[in-house]
């Protein structure tokens, strides 16, 4: 069985091939990859988008084959510019089945009419659906902060409406793609509403990610975290909500005046050099505001960039792990915190009530509400038992999500359905 995926970024092993530094994201591909071309029988390949190159280039792994394909222009025709890359890629491979993540770029449009053209047979998965999350991109900021412009933003062009704009750019691309495939993965309620929803016809796939491999191998332990702190993953753009989080400090501090909340990624609100007074957006400028308004400057650590392990020694450490975006499908951060058993709370939106049952594994909450986000985190707080019982019961739950054999399986079995079909 020849199967070829199309992701958005290089894994690993293809970094390292091409002597570049290995980026922490699409974690939950690199179990899988490495799981699927151990099978017998089983020949993967991998493509993916790379900048400044002009042609497609051929890195062998030690059990996948990798091919970059240059980055084209969106101002210039997509799909024509894509498909000379992807035709010479099929050709080469002549995969049973193309598989490709995520539906947020013009290179799966493009992949998906030249599988069309040639009678491949394609499946898309859904990680989160640009035309659905633009809708959600504001996440009640105040439209001074929507409509502002700092100097980057100005010079990008890319202030909070004008991201939320190219969202909705995307999204008609999205649509366009998942109304001409005829298979689906997907892995919650939320995303199968959505996706059958644009295509009613569409052949949906249930199965569920593989996480990285740390995480399945450490158990929170609460005498060993820092009481009263909070771990948000990520903060770079509205949806993850940050400003949620930092709105209900004040409320929590009132309760546990030694709370801290660890913010994940690189500090979006750093001004102290030139280049970081340039760099700074309208949205960590509404950030840094919001520290200095509710006086959180000694409450707030950015992590900076955090590979595998870091990530995972940052969650044991932490009380709570909170996940208050103003939509997800399945978050991955989420996964990975139950599986640790770290004790959660997250607002109840997109595909979360599939991933963690409200107060029997952690705590879920209308999102934007900063008062039940508030009291949920302090009932948390004080209430060791109940953090106890939370973590249990979510790692036990997150085990069976997760489970790496079950997820191989599943996967291979779709793949097979699909050449059937």
């Amino acid at each position: 069985m020849k199967i070829l995926w199309l992701t958005n970024i290089p894994l690993p092993e293809a970094s390292m091939l091409m002597n570049e530094k290995i980026t922490p994201f699409g974690g939950w591909l690199v179990n899988a990859s490495f799981n699927l071309a151990e099978q017998e029988g089983i020949k993967l390949s991998i493509a993916f988008p790379k900048n400044g190159v002009n042609e497609i280039k051929i890195l062998e792994g030690r059990k996948i084959k990798y091919y970059t394909f240059p980055i084209v222009d969106e101002k210039e025709v997509v799909n024509d510019k894509y498909s000379l890359s992807f035709d010479k890629i099929l050709e080469e491979i002549k995969p049973n089945v193309v598989h490709v993540f995520g539906t947020e770029y013009p290179h799966t449009l493009a992949m998906v009419n030249a599988c069309n053209n040639k009678r491949i047979k394609i499946v898309v998965s859904i990680q989160g659906l640009v035309s659905v999350c633009e809708k959600h991109y504001y996440a009640q900021l105040p439209n001074h902060i929507i409509n502002r412009f700092t100097l980057r933003d100005f010079l990008k062009q890319d202030n909070v409406k004008q991201q939320r704009d190219k969202f909705k750019k995307k999204g008609k691309l999205e649509i366009e793609a998942l109304k001409k495939v005829k298979h689906v993965i997907g892995r919650t309620t939320w995303d199968k509403a959505c996706t059958t929803q644009i295509n009613p016809k569409v052949k949906y796939h249930f199965c569920n990610e593989t996480l990285r491999e740390e995480f399945y191998k450490h158990t929170w332990d609460i005498s060993k975290c820092e009481k009263h702190s909070i771990f948000v993953s990520q903060s770079s753009y509205p949806i993850k909500g940050l400003h949620f989080m930092l709105k209900a400090m004040p409320l929590i501090l009132d309760q546990y005046p030694n709370a801290k909340l660890y913010i994940g990624g690189s500090d979006i609100t750093k001004e102290i050099t030139l280049k970081e007074k340039l760099k700074i957006s309208s949205y960590g400028k509404y950030i840094k505001e919001l520290i200095k308004k509710y006086n959180l400057k000694d409450k707030v650590i950015f992590t900076g960039l955090l590979n595998e392990k870091q990530m995972c020694e940052r969650y044991l450490k932490s009380n709570i792990f909170v996940c208050p975006s103003s939509i997800e499908n399945s978050s991955n951060s989420l996964g990975e915190a139950m599986i640790l058993g770290v004790p959660c709370v997250a607002s109840n939106v997109g595909g979360v009530r599939d991933m963690l049952e409200d107060n029997e594994e952690g705590f879920t909450y209308q999102s934007g509400n900063l008062i039940m986000l508030a009291h949920y985190v302090c009932e948390i707080f004080k209430n060791d038992k109940l953090a106890i019982e939370f973590s249990k019961r979510a790692k036990e739950h997150a085990s069976q999500t997760h489970d790496r054999e079950k997820n191989l399986y599943q996967l291979m079995g779709i793949y097979k359905n699909i050449i059937e079909s």
